[in-house]
């Protein structure tokens, strides 16, 4: 009889572990951790690298035949092409008003290859003797060559940027603007030197936030910068570099990377 009750209590043990196995476990479920949320808001820095070519018309001669808005030039591309290379890098902060409406500062410094060539064709006016010894006024050509480059220059701008996604900004910038300037120029090449200009700068790109702390960017800039002084010699006819009248104005296309410090994760994107 106890060797027939033996298997029948082998059965019942292994049903009472089964049926204990399927009862629900007492462990609360894992807490759900959502993913970071993108914020724009941060320090950031950079470099970049582009193009640049002179804008504006300028004039012809090393004086206007009137004397008056003169200058050696009035842009960076009074004769002939210009056109360079520029190259640098920005430092900036952004702060997200809401979570598509950023706003921000940068500041940026370029070396560049930017400037125009002289025109050997131009006149100025002057005294010269004719056939009878006697001198005569008039405007002359005169052999000095007018170059012009642009050798750095730097912008402190603002910054207002909507994001169309949460990795990707459209913005507008605006402020100040320097430079070096290098010019070749006035009565046979005798006024040659550099000057710093200021003035504005105004423009507008797109930056991409393409992985967690990076970002690209491709920008447009247009840059107008002169002189601090306002009469110089005669009738303001800007003989010196730093004459108001003697502007240096360019664009600018470039494209760059940034490194945005204690930046949150890019959200994933869904699969289609």
């Amino acid at each position: 009889m106890k060797k027939a009750l033996l298997p029948l209590a082998f059965l019942a043990m292994n049903a009472t572990v089964a049926a204990a196995a399927d009862l629900p476990s007492r462990k609360g479920a894992p807490a759900y951790a959502p993913p970071p949320v993108m914020s724009w808001t941060g320090f950031y820095a950079g470099l970049n690298l582009g193009g640049g070519w002179g804008a504006g018309n300028g004039n012809a001669n090393a004086w206007n035949l009137n004397g008056w808005n003169g200058g050696i030039t009035n842009n960076l591309a009074s004769s002939g092409t210009s056109g360079g290379i520029i190259g640098g890098g920005q430092v900036g902060y952004n702060y997200a008003i809401t979570p598509q409406v950023i706003i921000g500062a940068e500041a940026d410094f370029q070396g560049t290859g930017l400037g125009a060539p002289g025109n050997d064709n131009q006149w100025a006016w002057g005294l010269v003797p004719n056939g009878s010894g006697q001198l005569v006024g008039g405007y002359y050509p005169y052999g000095g060559a007018r170059g012009v480059s642009l050798d750095w220059f730097g912008t402190v701008r603002g910054r207002l940027g909507y994001a169309i996604m949460p990795s990707l900004l459209l913005y507008g910038t605006g402020g100040f603007a320097y430079g070096g300037v290098q010019r070749n120029g006035g009565y046979w090449g005798t006024n040659t030197g550099s000057a710093t200009q200021t003035g504005w700068t105004a423009g507008g790109g797109a930056e991409w936030m393409f992985m967690q702390n990076w970002s690209a960017k491709a920008e447009y800039l247009y840059s107008d910068i002169a002189g601090s002084s306002t009469n110089e010699i005669g009738w303001n006819t800007g003989l010196s570099l730093n004459n108001v009248n003697n502007h240096t104005r360019w664009n600018t296309v470039r494209a760059g990377v940034n490194y945005h410090f204690n930046l949150g994760a890019v959200p994933t994107m869904p699969a289609f």
